[in-house]
């Protein structure tokens, strides 16, 4: 092509497979921004299935357009553009998504406004779009009935995509309908790098003026506008144009028709200039020949930019697409594109279509990784009310509400102050405070938070501030903080009413640092409780040296005779195990409690004399008062909330939160999953990972359950799943329900094997139980079940077979259907498989696991959902069996839409 071939022929390699609107739409994620709650439904002009918005946002005030622009004043108005969600409050406002592909691919995202009066005011407002913490585009309307549609081509480089509106002071941001779509990750200009997004200035069909613009059989989604100029012809063929020798894939539509000059020797040209003489401009023009050309005919086209040449004399083909785009970039201000014929051509140029974009640099930098998951994490243990959604500190003009940040132009972001006081806090202060390494100052004054001030603070080495009145802390500030405080380190802000009587409490001259502590005799058992707990999380079960009551802080402990009134004298059993009996109470304000009674039994068994089971029960008892203790100080949403606990000698109780409908194991076995859809199993899942995250990552030190199974996940009259029992199996070594090898405790079938080989507990052994819970959702089969000839068989074993034929109907549970998301279901497998690997350091921590268990949910709740007839049909045909190889599910292309990973480590010889 020489010096001035700068056009390349891009071609990519993609598997046959067409992805139909309402067919197939896989990975799309179609929002209906401001709809009513909890509707789903297909558009019928594009057959796409919409969802609500309320589970990709938690901010806004949804409104219908006004009735002289919507229905029935407008009856062709497309169902997205009825309603809008508005965003009064906040200065910016960001949509939460996470694509099923992940990070690392290419996306299409479109976002679509009109604003229709939906507010009454008749004023057009004006304000920023951003991806992420970089600008995308402003969006601005000519007037109230226009549909301004804004679409972007831009890398995840995290597993979550925000898209966010920012208030510039003119006028309420607000959106009508936000789609993402998955794109072949090899086209589109990633030769230019991951630091640039293309902005769609222009999509046109220069050959078909009779087309709606959005076509069923676009793999991508595209919307193509009709264009044509008065010195232009048409023309079009019914004949096969191979498409998919191109990764770019061109609707039927678009590539089989094309537009050429009337005149013989003129050229199609296509001008525009643009407001910004710096803007950088990627033009990708369509061709395939539709004409049977006769033995003396040719056509050859080169292109042309401002009267430049920039491509060698290529022939369109007549049996394949082709796209060729512009390596370095169009600048100036007015810009000029002329199809012409070569000199050695006897017909026409011709031009299928044309996509213009504009480069936009990702110059912005994000907050480091590690504090946005602080953040997050923090926002979601105190589930805090204030509009925190994407990056905490970018863009810079409108970092998080109470934020204050440092800006590194060459570096990631970092938090250096947090203000959340008169905040609605309330527990104890959360661990994720202490990954905010930067931080200079934190007021947490004026809320409900409760325990112990935490060590870990005086490991903020850049604190310089730190206001904790107006709570309900107990012990003393940690000595560290106190020093830090009487040299003038750390401005220290404590409760002056707070101060123990103790002198004990006073460092000479300093500042009054002690909360609320009464007696020595107090502080010495506090004292004996941490040890304890240290102790217990070194393996070190001994705990003879403790004698007496622990009293809980601020907690119930009941009485048996107490215990006995709320049971109305154990009169109705919701449940029986190794443990005992569980009976349902009530407590004086009605609420309704489970009360486990710990069979006596289950101590001193096996012990010989009863001087030996008296001293072995008195052991128990104490490990019971220190796990209770312990109990007492976990609060999460997604834990079955311990009330209290009686130990009356022999006679020992733990007294939980009363879950409706029972256990997960129960229910999964029950007639009541017949209703068990695949998306309240996706939302069971992810509760229970989340109760599993904060015991492993929201507590200090982190507590492992060690006995993670369906029979500790329990349900509520909501289906909302919370763990119990978490730390009880170290309490009750002889419990039935665990099975015991020397130190080795947990259930049969749950067991992590290399916990079980070698001893040694960590986070990752209920990683190995948790993937088997996930296999039991998704099957609706026990851990161990019974094959045909009697033997006994464990759920993975039970899988594999059908994944090594690529057979994902044949490991979902028949109940289900067929009615499922495959991409979902394939996802949810690959996290279920990578949690039983035989090595803990191979499989994932429980952060990752939510994170990829969303996007689960989010591939389910992106898809059409099937109708009854559908279903039907699926379930009375045989599908070909295929086996699934690597290379399908990791193709160059991007275009397969199943990601099912390292898919050659879950065959039978890798266990």
């Amino acid at each position: 092509m020489g010096a001035h071939s700068v056009f390349l022929i891009l071609f990519g390699v993609a598997a046959i497979a067409i992805v139909v609107h309402g067919q197939g739409q896989a990975g799309f994620i179609s929002i209906d921004c401001g709809s009513p709650p909890n509707i789903n439904y297909v558009d019928t002009d594009t057959g796409i299935s919409y969802t609500w918005d309320a589970p990709y946002i938690n901010s806004g005030v949804n409104a219908n357009v006004s009735k002289e622009y919507g229905y029935p004043a407008n009856p062709v108005l497309p169902f997205p553009l009825a309603d809008v969600r508005s965003f009064p409050q906040g200065n910016r406002n960001c949509y939460t998504l996470t694509p099923s592909d992940g990070k690392g691919n290419l996306y299409l995202i479109r976002a679509s406004f009109m604003y229709g009066n939906y507010d009454g005011q008749k004023a057009l407002p004006e304000f920023d779009l951003y991806v992420n913490v970089n600008f995308w585009s402003t969006v601005t309307f000519r007037n109230a009935s226009e549909n301004v549609i804004k679409e972007i081509l831009t890398f995840a480089e995290t597993d979550t995509v925000y898209v966010c509106l920012v208030n510039k002071g003119k006028g309420t941001p607000f959106i009508s309908a936000l789609e993402l779509r998955p794109t072949n990750s090899s086209i589109y200009g990633t030769e230019f790098g991951r630091n640039v997004s293309l902005v769609l200035y222009r999509r046109y069909d220069t050959g078909y003026l009779n087309g709606t613009g959005r076509y069923q059989n676009d793999v991508y989604d595209r919307i193509w506008s009709p264009y044509s100029q008065p010195s232009w012809n048409t023309t079009m063929t019914t004949g096969y144009i191979d498409i998919f020798q191109s990764g770019y894939k061109p609707p039927d539509e678009v590539i089989k028709t094309a537009a050429y000059p009337r005149s013989n020797d003129e050229p199609l040209e296509l001008s525009w200039t643009s407001d910004d003489p710096n803007a950088r401009f990627y033009a990708y023009l369509y061709f395939a020949e539709l004409e049977s050309l006769k033995r003396d005919e040719s056509r050859k086209i080169k292109i042309f930019w401002n009267g430049s040449p920039v491509s060698g004399p290529f022939n369109p083909s007549p049996e394949y697409s082709m796209t060729l785009s512009n390596s370095r970039a169009f600048t100036g201000k007015d810009h000029w594109i002329s199809v012409q014929k070569a000199s050695d051509s006897t017909l026409p140029p011709i031009l299928n279509a044309i996509e213009i974009f504009t480069a936009q640099s990702l110059d912005e930098s994000p907050t480091t990784a590690e504090e946005v998951y602080a953040m997050e994490s923090i926002r979601s243990t105190y589930s805090v009310q204030k509009a925190w959604t994407g990056d905490p500190c970018a863009p810079r003009l409108f970092p998080w509400e109470g934020v204050g940040c440092i800006y590194n132009d060459s570096d990631d972001h970092h938090i250096k102050s947090l203000n959340l006081s008169s905040s609605g806090l309330q527990g104890p202060i959360a661990l994720a405070f202490g990954n905010l390494s930067y931080l200079e100052s934190l007021d947490l004054s004026n809320n409900n938070l409760r325990g112990f001030v935490p060590n870990f603070l005086a490991d903020l080495k850049q604190l310089k501030y730190l206001n904790l009145k107006g709570n309900n802390f107990v012990g003393f500030i940690p000595k560290a903080l106190r020093k830090e405080s009487k040299s003038g380190g750390l401005a220290l802000s404590v409760d002056e009413q707070n101060i123990c009587h103790s002198r004990s409490c006073r460092d000479g001259n300093s500042i009054v640092v002690p909360i609320v502590v009464s007696t020595l005799l107090i502080l010495l058992i506090a004292a004996l409780v941490i040890i304890c707990v240290i102790r217990r999380e070194r393996k070190i079960v001994d705990l003879g040296a403790y004698s007496g009551p622990l009293l809980p802080s601020g907690k119930r402990r009941f009485t048996y005779s107490e215990v006995s009134s709320i049971t109305n004298n154990f009169d109705k059993v919701i449940g029986k195990g190794g443990f005992g009996i569980v009976y349902l109470g009530s407590l004086e304000d009605g609420t309704e409690i489970a009360v486990k009674m710990i069979n006596d039994s289950s101590f001193g068994k096996n012990k010989g004399s009863s001087s030996s089971s008296s001293s072995s029960s008195s052991k128990v008892s104490k490990e019971f008062q220190v796990e209770a203790e312990l109990l007492l100080t976990v609060h999460h949403r997604n834990l079955a909330s311990f009330v209290g606990y009686c130990d009356d000698g022999r006679r020992m109780a733990l007294i939980y939160e009363y879950m409706a409908n029972g256990n997960l194991q129960d229910y999964l076995s029950s007639e009541a999953a017949e209703d068990l859809s695949w998306e309240k199993r996706l939302h069971i899942a992810i509760d229970s990972a989340q109760g599993l995250e904060y015991l492993h990552h929201g507590c200090r030190p982190p507590i492992v359950h060690r006995d993670v199974k369906t029979a500790n996940i329990l349900l509520n009259d909501n289906l909302e799943s919370k763990i119990a029992d978490f730390g009880l199996s170290k309490v009750f070594p002889e419990d039935d329900l665990s099975h015991v090898v020397t130190a080795v405790m947990g259930t049969p079938g749950y067991v992590d094997p290399e916990y079980y080989n070698t001893f040694k507990l960590n986070e990752k052994s209920d990683v190995y139980s948790f993937g088997i819970v996930l296999l039991e959702i998704i099957t609706g089969r026990r851990s161990i079940m019974k094959t045909d000839d009697g033997d006994k068989m464990n759920v993975v074993h039970y899988v594999e077979p059908f994944l090594e034929i690529g057979d994902i109907d044949g490991v979902v549970d028949a109940r289900l259907q067929g009615d499922f998301s495959s991409n979902s279901a394939w996802k949810f497998v690959e996290i279920a498989m990578s949690c039983v690997k035989d090595r803990g350091i191979h499989r994932p921590t429980m952060n990752q696991i939510v994170s990829d268990l969303k996007q689960c949910l989010a591939a389910e709740l992106a898809r059409e959902p099937q109708s009854l007839h559908e279903k039907k049909e699926k379930n009375t045909k045989t599908a070909p069996v295929r086996k699934y190889s690597v290379s399908d599910y990791i193709s160059s292309t991007g275009s397969v839409s199943l990601t099912f990973g390292d898919y050659n480590t879950y065959g039978p010889t890798a266990r």
